[in-house]
């Protein structure tokens, strides 16, 4: 399982013994319910967006917070049971995001094989082992594990797709602010003109630069959203948490899921302003010392 195999690459979690488990949404309930410390779950591919199960645990019951990421480039095997051949292959296991990662290869080359959704790359493999399925989506580790042989490996239609995965655990201190970090929160807004807009003019007045912005339903009724907003910037920055306290005043919720250092060093927008002048500028003219 990607996953468990990513656990080793995350910040801070050297210490951590792995467990693995069918999806992200129970490695993040075990978390919730304190069966486990912490969950390393696959958050954002760079190919297929956001990963839904996991964004949808995140933002609801007991509060969980998001301590490091990593990003790392992403391929699969296709496992098949040993003495298995590709005119064999009838069904085809996979994550829905894996699979979507591998839908030009299979048409190319499992073109009569249907696909069936599993819960993880590791529930893929596990059903094939189980004969659920002729082949699953998975990973080369996931395959070996299990003892299936490896129809076609390294394989992915884009060969430059990455997956962003984060570490989870329950709400502490976040870790120190870097110069190079996230903050993560998800916003319940009323029904109301202009709410999404006011809550998004909180870091644009501040010259925060929002790097993701998605919209969940709330599944309590139509029409009814949650927004996952992600911005440049540590909660230890003035402005960043003047942004968040702003949204805290106008939003219905307010679920602060974590700041952390990037996991990647690629420019992902500029960081917030220093605005310790800025009030030291006040301080003084609250005192009447003008400048």
């Amino acid at each position: 399982m990607i996953t468990l195999r990513t656990t080793g690459r995350i910040p801070g979690s050297s210490e951590v013994e792995p467990v693995s488990v069918a999806s992200a949404r129970e490695a993040l309930v075990q978390v919730q319910a304190g069966d486990a410390d912490y969950a390393c779950v696959p958050i954002e591919s760079s190919l297929e967006g956001p990963v839904v199960p996991t964004l949808d645990t995140l933002a609801v019951g007991a509060p969980l917070q998001i301590f490091a990421e990593t990003v790392l480039p992403v391929s699969f095997t296709i496992a098949v049971r040993p003495g298995t051949a590709a005119g064999d292959v009838k069904t085809v296991a996979g994550f829905p995001i894996a699979a979507a990662q591998v839908r030009e290869w299979l048409a190319t080359n499992l073109p009569d094989a249907e696909l069936v959704a599993a819960n993880s790359n590791a529930a893929a493999a596990e059903d094939v082992k189980a004969e659920r399925a002729d082949a699953g989506v998975c990973t080369e580790w996931a395959a070996q594990r299990l003892g299936l042989h490896a129809l076609a490996s390294g394989v992915v239609d884009e060969a430059h797709a990455h997956t962003r995965f984060v570490l989870v655990g329950r709400p502490g201190p976040p870790p120190a602010a870097t110069g190079a970090d996230r903050t993560s929160v998800v916003l319940g807004l009323g029904n109301v003109p202009g709410a999404l807009a006011a809550a998004m003019n909180e870091f644009a007045i501040r010259d925060i630069d929002l790097t993701r912005i998605e919209s969940r339903p709330t599944r309590t009724g139509l029409g009814t959203y949650r927004f996952f907003l992600d911005c440049v910037g540590h909660i230890d920055d003035i402005a960043v948490g003047e942004a968040l306290k702003g949204l805290h005043r106008r939003c219905e919720d307010v679920r602060y899921l974590g700041s952390w250092p990037r996991g990647t060093t690629a420019p992902t927008g500029a960081n917030p302003p220093v605005l310790d002048e800025a009030s030291g500028w006040l301080a003084e003219t609250r005192e009447g010392r003008l400048r």
